[in-house]
């Protein structure tokens, strides 16, 4: 009897001295990891080190967002329930921040894999808004301004076929200052607005990396009003992951709703 109760305390023991080191290792371990995936976007933002250096930084968190799920999971089994919800807790918050932080770069690099590799979106791929005054903010820039013709064309329709130039209702005039305080509304930083020519040039930058990206909208005449063209170009990237197409179709529902114009319904060209 005396043997069997000193192997259960020696096994309880274990188990809880084996909780004590897993659940706080896993924790800790998620968290430095997801304070380091934070920092490899911010810290190309900031200047630290080269876009390609964050990317790879993000490669290796989300190794550890899973190496700390997985021991905040064994930590988790080894804590006895009726006397360590603590322990269970704190695994159950170590496995889930530790899945976030794999998680992220795993959702980037499925949605990469899913759309085109393109970084130019326009309404008008046929005849392209053309940029201007921002030629000299691209000097560094590694893509250039001359749009890819067809085949990047090709891609974009089959990838976002909504992407499409907007008819609206009004004058000229009056649909530039829609798409300039549409434009501001996006908080890009306006680099020119050109009335007469019916032309806005802008550049956007992204919250973590801090990618830049420029914008040009086209205001020309059309039967019926006037139609807006809007191009998004990022700087560098093969691939934009998605992010000028969202920035374009997020432009032109806002100057669809400021003209009470059913963004849903854009006129195909």
């Amino acid at each position: 009897m005396n043997v069997h109760q000193g192997t259960l305390k020696h096994t309880f023991m274990s188990e809880g001295s084996l909780a004590a080191y897993l659940v706080p290792a896993g924790l800790a371990l998620a968290v430095a990891a997801a304070i380091t995936e934070a920092l490899a976007g911010l810290g190309s933002r900031w200047g630290w080190w080269h876009f390609m250096t964050g990317f790879a930084i993000l490669r290796w968190t989300a190794v550890a967002g899973l190496a700390a799920a997985a021991l905040s999971f064994a930590g988790g089994l080894a804590a006895r329930p009726a006397t360590q919800r603590a322990a269970i807790l704190l695994a159950a918050a170590g496995i889930l921040i530790g899945l976030v932080v794999a998680g992220i770069p795993w959702s980037w690099m499925r949605t990469a894999q899913r759309l085109p590799r393109i970084h130019d979106i326009t309404t008008d791929t046929a005849n392209p808004p053309r940029f201007e005054a921002i030629l000299q903010l691209r000097k560094d820039a590694v893509n250039p301004v001359e749009y890819g013709g067809p085949a990047v064309a090709a891609q974009q329709l089959a990838a976002y076929p909504d992407i499409q130039p907007i008819l609206l209702p009004v004058v000229p005039t009056t649909a530039f200052e829609t798409a300039l305080r549409a434009a501001r509304s996006m908080n890009w930083r306006i680099v020119s607005a050109d009335e007469r020519e019916g032309r806005i040039e802008a550049t956007a930058t992204t919250f973590w990396f801090g990618f830049k990206d420029d914008i040009v909208v086209r205001v020309v005449p059309a039967p019926g009003g006037s139609r807006v063209d809007v191009r998004s170009l990022s700087r560098v990237g093969i691939s934009d992951v998605g992010t000028n197409a969202a920035r374009v179709r997020a432009y032109v529902h806002d100057v669809a709703r400021m003209t009470s114009v059913d963004s849903t319904y854009i006129i195909p060209w």
